[in-house]
């Protein structure tokens, strides 16, 4: 029976999709995960068909694969991926590589670095940006860790990357130890705020100049047809025109608290650490942190009657004098 070029574990939606892209670009992937129902269900599902063999144990996983072995892991970062490692260790051999392809803090890949090395064994830390549909047709991907390790996984990363207008793949080692995780780390930072100045130019548009759910969706359309043009303003821009059920825009029935899962908070401490100023992102953090605690602002919003500036301008020209 054929082996497998790569493994990997864990078949949540990015796992799924990531194993799906691989498949499409002509290479066979193995698959396991803890819950091994989701193996049985996915290969007898979405997978049937496919280059792609369903396993029921890290050994039978590790036995499916061609040497070195290359085992990607996609799984929960912190603790489960120390974990897994340590699961792992009985049955890899010297010179196979274990993949993280989580959203690990970069000192936690230096540490599994240097410990997975000790063992004999190569290590990759990648950064894997794009959400679900970026894992299905393409992310931008950042590795880093063992500098053996690149030349073996190389063409699989390159191959299922997205591309730029002239087709070089959005992937290239990015460095030694965590630097993979580190500039994943400062990726996720500058999105923060990207996506801050995207939501206080909807507060002005919506609490200054009045205008409706329409009417913005309409703007951040034009925008989004400028240099503006970026994946988050698109979205930006169709979710402003999505209706309830009931016909109103569902964007003024969401509840207006934002989560975060850490990166950008690693990246201002980063920068305190390094002494460099980071204003943008640090305050988009502080303003994720603000938003979180509904409570208490709700609570201060009766203590402190908010007050609205009546803009009496044209709005058409605000609008576009201030994205320029």
């Amino acid at each position: 029976m054929k082996k497998a070029d790569i493994g990997l574990i864990g078949l949540a939606v990015m796992g799924e999709n990531l194993v799906m892209n691989m498949e499409s670009k002509g290479f066979t992937v193995s698959v396991f995960n803890r819950t091994t129902d989701k193996v049985k269900n996915f290969v007898e599902g979405r997978a049937r068909g496919k280059n792609i063999l369903g396993t029921y144990s890290l050994e039978e996983l590790v036995d499916s694969l061609e040497r070195p072995r290359k085992i990607m892991m996609m799984v929960q970062a912190g603790k489960a991926v120390d974990e897994m490692i340590e699961h792992l260790l009985p049955y890899v051999q010297e010179g196979d590589i274990l993949i993280d392809g989580g959203n690990s803090h970069f000192s936690d890949t230096i540490r599994r670095t240097e410990y997975v090395e000790s063992k004999g064994l190569l290590y990759i830390g990648t950064g894997v940006s794009g959400g679900e549909e970026g894992a299905l047709k393409g992310p931008s991907m950042m590795p880093g860790g063992s500098v053996e390790a690149w030349p073996h996984v190389k063409t699989i990363f390159q191959a299922v990357s997205a591309r730029v207008d002239d087709g070089t793949p959005c992937c290239e080692w990015m460095g030694e130890n965590g630097a993979g995780h580190f500039v994943k780390m400062v990726h996720n930072g500058i999105e923060y705020g990207d996506m801050q100045l995207i939501c206080e130019a909807y507060h002005l548009m919506r609490d200054v100049l009045g205008m409706s759910a329409d009417e913005m969706h309409e703007a951040f359309k034009q925008f989004n047809e400028t240099d503006l043009d970026s994946y988050l303003i698109e979205i930006t821009r169709d979710i402003l025109a999505f209706k309830d059920t009931d016909g109103k825009p569902l964007v003024d029935k969401i509840l207006d608290t934002a989560g975060q899962k850490g990166t950008g908070k690693w990246m201002s401490v980063s920068a305190l650490d390094e002494g460099v100023p980071l204003t943008l992102i640090s305050e988009a953090v502080f303003a994720r942190c603000l938003s979180a605690i509904k409570d208490e602002r709700v609570a201060a919003a009766g203590e402190y009657p908010r007050e609205k500036t009546v803009f009496k301008g044209n709005r058409e020209v605000f609008t576009e004098r201030n994205w320029k």
